[in-house]
């Protein structure tokens, strides 16, 4: 049944013009990233907050020494390295098919694999900012530092990524709005589109093939034409191109 089904997915793709892949925080974990949402005991023991408390716009206002004591210990992962979800997926750009990515996730694993057009909804940890000067900064001075990362003028160097509480960028909305209005085929992977407005964009989706692929049941699998329930860097090596 399985490979039945990788084998639909397979002719999906050989047979597809312009494929969109939007994505979610299951492309990561088989890089080693875990999804910050489960909470094991060595969390509980570490944090007085659930993390999507310490994750938004007025905690980091607040409380900002212990956002980043949080945010240094379970979002940084400078060495993580793409899996084959990742790299399929820019051969697949490469080729000419696959015309944008769509992620939720802020790793910036798409690019280090090599995609090129990459719409982060999210942002990404790799671009950082002063709020005083506006000056940019890496993910590396972000770790080196001790407590509160600061620039040069004092001012508190913010993570280039889209907290609770704060708005996507309007600009990476609309390209992933047309995106996906243009698809033949949408690719949903490693996400369980429990996180909006990010998985209201899939109301866009006007072409004739959805693929969900998801180790759990998601509320797009009733109106998809083929559900794979396995990891996604397994489908994907398994499609062999």
């Amino acid at each position: 049944m399985e490979e039945e089904k990788i084998g639909r997915l397979r002719k999906l793709v050989a047979e597809s013009e312009n494929i969109v892949f939007f994505g979610g925080a299951g492309v990561s974990t088989e890089s080693g990233i875990p999804d910050f949402r489960s909470q094991d005991g060595l969390y509980r023991q570490q944090y007085d907050y659930p993390p999507e408390t310490i994750i938004s716009h007025g905690f980091f206002l607040s409380h900002t020494a212990e956002f980043f004591r949080f945010y240094k210990a379970k979002m940084l992962f400078p060495d993580a390295a793409p899996n084959p979800c990742h790299l399929a997926l820019a051969r697949l750009e490469e080729a000419g098919k696959l015309k944008a990515v769509i992620t939720q996730n802020i790793d910036g694993l798409h690019g280090k694999a090599g995609s090129k057009n990459v719409l982060e909804l999210h942002g990404s940890v790799w671009r950082n900012f002063c709020m005083k000067c506006g000056k940019a900064h890496t993910m590396y001075e972000i770790i080196g530092a001790e407590g509160i990362p600061r620039c040069d003028c004092g001012g508190v160097i913010k993570p280039d990524v889209v907290l609770y509480e704060e708005n996507l960028d309007e600009g990476i909305l609309h390209a992933s709005v047309k995106a996906i209005s243009e698809a033949d085929l949408l690719i949903v992977g490693g996400t369980s589109l429990a996180v909006y407005p990010a998985a209201g964009l899939l109301q866009f989706f006007r072409g004739e093939h959805l693929v969900v692929i998801n180790k759990t049941p998601t509320p797009a699998d009733h109106s998809a034409e083929l559900v794979l329930s396995l990891p996604i860097g397994e489908v994907f090596s398994r499609l062999e191109f």
